[in-house]
């Protein structure tokens, strides 16, 4: 397993969130209130032409998340 940033994995990729970079509080409690938490696989479905947004499935929901968002998740590549 690789360490990297959810913004880094490819589309059809699964990961485990492993933690977040420094981030400020409130935010890191909207990542934590979608879900978002240490320990949660994501799969990364698709990725818009541009970049940004990406879209993840979490625990059977859609999310999605600006780039430079993703790139606040720190995950391990599965």
């Amino acid at each position: 397993m690789t360490q990297s940033t959810l913004d880094l994995i490819q589309v059809g990729g699964k990961a485990r969130i492993s933690g977040f970079t420094a981030v400020e509080t409130n935010f890191r409690r909207k990542l934590l209130a979608l879900g978002l938490m240490p320990g949660a696989e994501v799969e990364v479905r698709r990725v818009a032409p541009l970049g940004d947004p990406i879209q993840i499935q979490l625990r059977g929901a859609s999310v999605s998340l600006r780039k430079q968002e993703a790139a606040i998740i720190e995950v391990e590549a599965l």
